[in-house]
This record gives C-alpha cells, structure tokens and sequence, in this order.
C-alpha cells in the first residue's frame, strides 16, 4: 500500500487530492515536527531535504508534491495528463506556473503574516508580494474565460494544481471574488466526488 508522509492542511494537500481522485488505498505516515523528526536519519532517507511530502510506493520514493502527483497520474489515471501531447504540455505549462509564479508570493505573504511575529513582519515585502497577485489572478481569469477547465475540456492536473495553490490565498485573506471565471471554475472543481473526500480529510487533521 502507498504511503503518503504530510499533513493535507500543507503542500501535501494537493498530494491527498490526487490520491482521491485515483481512487487507490494510502495510509499517512505520521510526522511530528515538533520532534524534528522530518530531520531524523530515517525520515533524511526518504526526502533528503527534510521535507514533505514523501510517498512511498514499495521500494519505490518520490517527493515534492507536483511531482507526486504527476506519478499517480501516470501510474493510476493518466487522462489527469492531458489527451496528446499539446495537451500533456499545458497540463504541464499550468503546474509549473502554479508553483513559480503563483504559489511564490503567496508563500511569501503566508510566511509574514501567519509566522513572523508582528513587530518583525517586513510589510514592505507583503505589500510587493500583495501587488503581484491580481495580474497572475488575471492571467488565470482570463485563461478561463468561456472555459470550464484549463486544459483540453476536461479536468486535469493543470485544475488540481492550479488551484490547491490558488486557494491558498484563503489564508492570507486576498479576495479575489471580482475573477468571475476563477470562481466558476472553482465552483466546477468543488463539486468533483474526491474533492470534497480530500477537503474532509483536511478538515478532520
């Protein structure tokens, strides 16, 4: 049985989501970072950078989470991939642009509001992070218009990863209730059977 090692309430989550989606048996590997124990000896010789997530497939490990995910779709439900190969490579167009443009400044802003204490906050970095986000907001927005998914006509990847980042932004309260596309597009993905077993798991960790 697969082995999935972080919590869905991380960058794990998107990891979760997909295993859902490939409808097949995982058990979570349970990591307490207040024992530093993602710095252990053991856990180094999944992930050497002392990170998560890790999955563990047999003898087989693989981590980072895009990564993760673009396995499992491999392995368990490759349509999540795209149909031919213009559609594989927007599928992977998206999820790297979800990870280097979108998910930076957002982590950024996470980061000072959430763990640096107040009085050491740089605002000055929040609100240069804070002026980047309506036009990468835009450039999905627009993306999406007349469109129920990214890709080819049908959910993929490129949905999944794009926005277990986008929703990120929930935590550092950006509104983006003005991107009519983005929201219609999020409602569609909501209604899908493994994300709403994903967001109970989150919801009960």
């Amino acid at each position: 049985m697969m082995k999935i090692y972080g919590s869905p309430k991380s960058s794990a989550g998107r990891c979760f989501w997909t295993l859902e989606e490939c409808g097949v048996k995982y058990e979570v590997g349970k990591i307490d970072f207040r024992q530093r124990e993602h710095k252990s000896p053991e856990f180094l010789k999944l992930n050497p950078n002392g990170k998560i997530p890790v999955l563990e497939d047999g003898d087989f490990k693989i981590w980072e989470s895009m990564a993760i995910n673009s396995y499992l779709a491999h392995s368990h439900l490759p349509e999540l991939l795209g149909s031919d190969i213009k559609s594989k490579s927007l599928v992977n167009q998206w999820s790297f642009w979800a990870l280097a443009e979108l998910q930076d400044p957002i982590i950024q802003i996470f980061i000072q509001l959430i763990f640096v204490p107040e009085e050491k906050r740089n605002y000055d970095l929040v609100k240069k992070m804070q002026d980047k986000l309506p036009v990468l907001f835009q450039v999905l927005d627009s993306s999406l218009e007349g469109k129920d998914f990214l890709v080819g006509g049908q959910f993929s990847l490129a949905d999944l990863n794009v926005l277990s980042v986008v929703e990120i932004t929930k935590e550092i309260k950006f509104d983006y209730s003005k991107y009519s596309n983005i929201l219609n597009w999020e409602k569609q993905i909501s209604g899908r059977d493994a994300y709403k077993r994903y967001k109970h798991i989150q919801a009960e960790s």
